[in-house]
């Protein structure tokens, strides 16, 4: 990546960007929450060709100091994302690195104080490794606990956590410092149940939630901290599950949006907005969701184009064939801790490979799983693919293949399917300039 020493931070870009949004401009921040380098490629691609900030964010539990379920620490992850940001052309100012759910959640069988003790190692490895971008998660139970932590507990676990972000960056100055998320207003865990009722957060909510961070910074002596306190994740009224979405209904959410203002400079962070109609987005942003997070639809897209250019591996019938959905299939039997608590019944079968969940993501870094991909390269990256066979597997695709725009490669293929999947994100906020994502 290249780098300007004087623009400004991508922290402090990404602040400038939500006090416009509140000011009325049309601007917001995708972020993407994926550990697969072809998503996190094709998500750095996507903000360089939209001319925004590349906000790139990963979970406690994909992500922590003793690996996650990825295997990777903040640092591997970081260098992961960077290399991908270098290879996509993403200037080095347009990229933020996020941290997501961050708090005591991988910890929780065990008692408050000795999670909450390896979360602060988790947030100061994190801002360590450079990440300018920290939703502090403490909403969760640790054993021990009551069964709903009261406010004031949250907010005072939350800032405890804060404290160790600012203490691990000792002497560096302002600009480089987190910017902060704070609340936990999303969807129940493997998405919405049967029956589900998807109601937006209440104004009154939010006003508690933002006041009782407020007290909690103020008594732990982070003032400076709180101020960079730029969103507060609420639920707008929109889930997916396995299956089906529950779409966005814009005037549900009105009253949130005039709370907005009286919040003292906070936006609102929006997650599991995977799936929404187009016009969902823009309507989003206007209500001053100004973080848009997505994770699963970028990954479904991926899994689609490999589906998709199997399909046309096995018309051609290689003598060695990637025998990819089969390979995965074998892997997800083999070890389904990652899914069957998600699905069950004899939909199980096609749920595993096509839920909107996308639980399959968990699998692709397996050895197999990645010599069946590679596999896959093998035999169609060397020939050019008969355009019938394009025409029927790849339908979106088919005029840029035929005339040589998107080169007949499996990776190019999934890449352009993933800028496919966050185009409404990044169409949603189109007013973006040279001020609001600094190059």
């Amino acid at each position: 990546m290249t780098r300007d020493d004087t623009a400004p931070s991508p922290q402090a870009a990404a602040r400038a960007l939500l006090a416009r949004n509140l000011g009325g401009a049309p601007l917001a921040l995708t972020s993407v929450c994926s550990a697969h380098p072809l998503a996190i490629r094709g998500a750095c691609e996507a903000a360089r060709e939209a001319g925004q900030i590349a906000l790139i964010e990963a979970t406690c539990n994909q992500v922590n100091q003793e690996g996650g379920y990825t295997g990777l620490t903040p640092a591997d992850y970081a260098a992961r994302v960077r290399a991908a940001a270098a290879e996509a052309g993403l200037a080095e100012g347009r990229l933020l690195l996020g941290g997501d759910h961050l708090g005591p959640h991988p910890w929780r069988h065990l008692p408050a104080e000795e999670a909450m003790t390896r979360a602060e190692a988790m947030v100061a490895a994190y801002v360590a490794a450079g990440f300018g971008k920290i939703h502090l998660d403490c909403s969760m139970r640790c054993a021990g606990d009551p069964e709903a932590l009261p406010e004031p507990v949250i907010a005072a676990r939350a800032a405890r956590l804060a404290a160790a972000a600012e203490a691990a960056l000792g002497t560096a100055p302002e600009e480089s410092r987190p910017i902060y998320v704070i609340g936990t207003e999303v969807p129940p865990p493997g998405g919405m149940g049967a029956g589900h009722e998807i109601a937006p957060t209440e104004a009154g909510a939010v006003r508690a939630t933002v006041e009782a961070h407020r007290q909690a910074f103020a008594a732990a002596g982070l003032e400076r901290a709180f101020s960079r306190v730029v969103a507060v994740v609420v639920q707008p009224g929109l889930d997916f599950g396995n299956d089906s979405v529950h779409h966005f209904a814009p005037d549900a959410a009105d009253a949130l949006a005039a709370e907005a203002p009286a919040l003292g400079g906070l936006v609102y962070e929006a997650h599991s907005t995977d799936y929404q109609r187009r016009e969902a987005y823009p309507a989003l942003v206007a209500r001053h969701f100004a973080i848009l997070k997505v994770g699963p639809a970028v990954t479904f897209a991926l899994r689609e184009a490999l589906y998709a250019l199997e399909a046309i591996e096995r018309e051609l019938a290689p003598e060695a064939p990637s025998n990819l959905r089969a390979v995965m299939e074998a892997e997800m039997l083999a070890a389904p801790s990652d899914w069957q608590g998600h699905y069950s019944g004899a939909e199980a079968a096609w749920l595993r490979h096509f839920s909107w969940s996308d639980r399959i993501r968990y699998y692709w870094a397996r050895p197999a799983a990645a010599e069946a991909v590679a596999r896959l390269e093998a035999n169609l990256d060397a020939r050019p693919w008969p355009l019938p066979l394009v025409s029927q597997s790849l339908p979106d695709c088919a005029e840029a293949l035929a005339r040589g725009d998107l080169p007949m490669r499996v990776n190019d293929v999934a890449l352009a399917r993933i800028r496919a999947a966050l185009a409404p994100y990044y169409g949603a906020s189109a007013a973006h300039d040279a001020g609001a994502a600094p190059g």
